[in-house]
């Protein structure tokens, strides 16, 4: 919206309507503070299909055949979409020095697999981060490897496949990384195929159960700083959802501000040397083999 264009009137029930229809349709939340934002925001998606106010835009997203390909407009426009390379450290230092031997341990003699779920992965920072710190483990050659990175926005998962970075990106990668696997293109840098061949992007909602059934059963789930959106109860439904896809033993890894108090007690933690850790616990005839190795 220009500068000059003034926002439509939202009304407090127009409001309502349209901050319910977005938490029944993804279970992103927006209270009565959000209002403004939400009015200033969306004002020019009126202007751009002839919407004289706000009831008429919420019949629109709720009825017209092109209503799917407007909420995500929608959810590009009212969430914030920023993330870089090598994101909170500490928890990858754990992932890649902690997490990673001990699910090799595990299954090295079973299944070769190895499964990682980056949800809410934006434009694609964090599934690339997560291969590359796979690659240089150096200890799954010759496993299956697959990470699945979404998000509701189909605009940023185009970033993700296209896989070229600005330097906002690299504000806190090792210049190690950046020569390993990147290549300079013009006044950016392309992740190399070597990185991009480990990962798959997709558009999946994270209380969608039925889209979430088609996805195999995962080591490591990511869920960092998403869920900030969600109210508690969108908060269970998306927790319990990850818990059903974890394998028995599997990771979840949240943003260094979240935790699953008053959420879901199906969890243990892992007191990491480098992090905190919600883990989905073992069955007792996988201990039982584990201790017979």
């Amino acid at each position: 919206m220009s500068l000059f264009e003034e926002s439509i009137k939202l009304e407090e029930e127009e409001y309502r309507l349209i901050r319910d229809y977005i938490y029944d349709y993804c279970g992103i939340f927006f209270d009565m503070s959000s209002k403004f934002l939400l009015e200033k925001r969306l004002s020019r998606r009126l202007r751009i299909h002839g919407h004289k106010n706000f009831s008429e835009y919420y019949r629109f997203l709720k009825y017209d055949p092109k209503c799917a390909e407007e909420i995500s407009t929608v959810l590009d426009i009212v969430t914030t979409n920023e993330t870089y390379f090598f994101r909170e450290q500490p928890q990858l230092k754990a992932f890649g020095e902690e997490i990673l031997p001990e699910i090799m341990a595990r299954k090295d003699k079973t299944e070769k697999r190895l499964s990682i779920w980056s949800a809410g992965c934006s434009t694609g920072e964090e599934p690339y981060t997560i291969a590359m710190i796979i690659l240089d483990n150096g200890g799954f050659s010759g496993w299956d490897v697959e990470i699945f990175g979404n998000d509701i926005s189909q605009r940023v998962l185009q970033v993700g496949r296209k896989g070229v970075y600005g330097k906002t990106s690299f504000r806190s990668t090792d210049d190690y990384y950046i020569r390993k696997y990147f290549e300079p293109v013009d006044d950016k840098y392309r992740i190399k195929d070597s990185v991009r061949s480990l990962v798959r992007f997709g558009c999946l909602n994270l209380i969608d159960r039925n889209k979430m059934a088609l996805l195999r059963k995962m080591d490591v789930i990511f869920c960092r700083n998403v869920l900030i959106y969600f109210d508690l109860e969108a908060k269970k439904r998306v927790i319990q959802n990850f818990y059903e896809k974890l394998l028995n033993g599997g990771y979840l890894l949240q943003g260094h501000a979240e935790s699953l108090i008053n959420i879901s007690t199906d969890f243990e933690i892992c007191h990491l040397k480098n992090d905190l850790v919600y883990r989905k616990p073992l069955k007792k005839e996988v201990f039982n083999e584990l201790e017979l190795r």
